[in-house]
């Protein structure tokens, strides 16, 4: 099969094509045909360096839809033919999606949604398995006033219309107008454009000075700090880049709680794996049912190209998820 592989930490020049022996299903798992896989920030910082990927030389990426090609021992529910997506690989010593097969645990896969291409479905694993878990864990309802920091990123874009689909009103912050317009068709109902609002007038603005029943930053750093402050007394923070020192009297005086979420644990770790193919599963429904879609760059990448998609994502002019289309640009 071909495959980019890394074969030194640092920029996307280090990423080559090779050939490699395709791998064949092991008990539990599945070998899929990766039509498309999407480029996550984890996957730049792996690249990097970050010490949850595989040893090099390797194939890196998570996100993947494709079709089954052969199912190992113990799988019940897919047969070869299946189409499929998951967020599957790119982790320690799981194969990446950045090639044209992988064998991936059953587990974490699910049927893709019938009403997407394989270039959407690619796009939705990682961010939306991220979001479900920022619901589920800050216990969003109907009676709540969410903030989503970062809404048109990749995890925000998702929040947002989870969050729409449990009824919550819904406000987003952006970084430009056109922005704010894309996130409103994707369900928000209010908008902040984070360079000309303090915290306090944003506050001010749209909740009477209350706060947010729950904010989800997706954005980290001293954004973190801010989403304190957004919050409402007893209010719920829900973080996904908490890598990062904070001042917490904040959280005291208001008596917050706060969540973080790590999607990749149950790759990393093996426990908990099931879930992510149940998310998936739900997911594809709310999908089916027109609640939620993909946003997903214009732009397209061939395999080959994978070092100008990473560029294009970390130039930071991509709007939406980064899609690199696997299937049919090379001979098997």
């Amino acid at each position: 099969m071909r495959a980019m592989v890394l074969r030194a930490y640092g920029g996307p020049e280090n990423f080559s094509l090779g050939k490699l022996e395709a791998p064949r299903p092991g008990s539990g798992e599945v070998l899929v045909r990766v039509e498309a896989a999407s480029i996550n920030p984890v996957d730049v910082r792996i690249r990097n360096g970050l010490p949850i990927g595989p040893a090099l030389p390797a194939v890196l990426g998570a996100d993947l839809a494709g079709t089954v090609q052969a199912v190992g021992e113990g799988v019940a529910g897919l047969v070869p033919g299946d189409e499929v997506y998951g967020c599957a690989g790119g982790v320690k010593d799981l194969g990446g999606t950045f090639a044209e097969y992988i064998a991936a645990d059953a587990r974490l896969l699910a049927p893709k949604p019938g009403n997407l291409s394989m270039t959407e479905a690619a796009a939705l694993p990682l961010v939306s398995i991220t979001a479900w878990n920022c619901m589920t864990r800050a216990a969003i309802s109907a009676s709540d006033h969410v903030l989503v920091h970062g809404g048109s990123g990749g995890v925000g874009h998702i929040a947002i219309q989870l969050a729409k689909a449990r009824g919550a009103r819904v406000t987003a912050t952006v970084s430009s107008a056109e922005k704010a317009a894309l996130v409103r068709e994707l369900g928000a109902d209010d908008t902040i454009l984070y360079p000309r609002e303090t915290v306090q007038e944003y506050v001010d603005r749209l909740t009477g000075g209350h706060g947010f029943d729950v904010v989800v930053d997706t954005v980290g750093g001293a954004n973190l700090d801010h989403s304190l402050q957004a919050a409402a007394p007893q209010g719920r923070v829900v973080a996904t880049a908490a890598r990062s020192t904070h001042d917490l009297s904040p959280m005291h005086a208001k008596a917050l709680s706060l969540h973080v979420v790590f999607m990749l644990i149950p790759m990393l770790s093996g426990i908990g794996r099931k879930e992510h193919g149940r998310i998936l599963r739900q997911l594809a429904t709310l999908v089916e049912d027109g609640k939620v879609r993909p946003l997903i760059d214009p732009e397209r990448f061939p395999l080959d190209r994978l070092p100008d998609a990473f560029r294009h994502l970390e130039s930071g002019r991509a709007l939406g998820k980064v899609v690199v289309e696997i299937a049919g640009h090379f001979d098997a």
